[in-house]
């Protein structure tokens, strides 16, 4: 029998992302409305309740919610990881939020990889001229590029989880990238959701704007420089280079 009978027909490759798709769709129309303050707010006691009772299994549904969540870009993350700091407090919170959002994303990065990104790096791997230089030069910052997505606040978390699979990133460095560039921003969101239950006593909205506060963003935005550190000393060393 020829080799050839086993392969798996082309458009199989493209299942994983159609299936994210066509959830993420359903879920903007139905889960949409549920995932909010309002409900978070209505639902808070019985929440600290169930997680009093029964912690480990909180830990454990809380997390694969946010990894469906992450995974199939359905609206709430940023609340989920609100949640999850009015749910474990700021260090717990944040393991737990930055362990799920990691997950997820590597389902999406995995799908979108399978689906464009094996054939998209092969295809830039075999160019040649500009196309290639490019290529050249994103693998060689290719650890400043990965972090400089995750610490920006601008750059969608969707986006970032796209660039890098369609760029025939490594599983490992998505994953260390991910996993270390997504810190700051959730210690910000969990910080807030630690102290949700005051502002639900005084009858207030959690104010998401923090994260602009320059307090706040001043030091990630500082992050983000740091990561390009290297290109930048690269750049500049090979302008010298060629001036000798």
């Amino acid at each position: 029998m020829a080799s050839g009978t086993n392969h798996k027909p082309t458009w199989f490759r493209y299942l994983p992302i159609i299936a994210i798709f066509m959830v993420t769709v359903v879920g903007f129309f139905t889960v949409g409305d549920y995932l909010n303050f309002d409900t978070l707010r209505d639902n808070h006691k019985v929440l600290i309740g169930f997680r009093d009772e029964n912690f480990r299994i909180t830990v454990i549904g809380f997390m694969t919610i946010y990894i469906l969540i992450v995974g199939f870009s359905l609206p709430g993350a940023t609340l989920a990881t609100i949640t999850g700091g009015f749910l474990f407090g700021t260090p717990w919170g944040v393991l737990i939020n930055v362990t799920g959002a990691t997950l997820g994303a590597v389902m999406i990065f995995l799908a979108v990889r399978m689906g464009f990104g094996e054939k998209l790096k092969a295809r830039m791997d075999a160019s040649e001229g500009k196309i290639r230089s490019i290529k050249n030069g994103i693998d060689e910052n290719e650890w400043s590029m990965l972090f400089f997505l995750r610490l920006v606040p601008a750059v969608p978390f969707f986006v970032a989880n796209l660039i890098p699979a369609l760029l025939g990133v490594s599983l490992l460095r998505f994953v260390v990238s991910t996993f270390l560039g997504i810190i700051p921003g959730s210690f910000v969101f969990t910080s807030v959701g630690a102290g949700l239950g005051l502002v639900f006593a005084r009858g207030e909205t959690p104010d998401l704007d923090i994260i602009f506060e320059p307090h706040i963003l001043l030091p990630i935005l500082g992050l983000c420089i740091l990561s390009l550190l290297p290109v930048l000393l690269k750049a500049m060393t090979g302008k010298k280079e060629l001036l000798k």
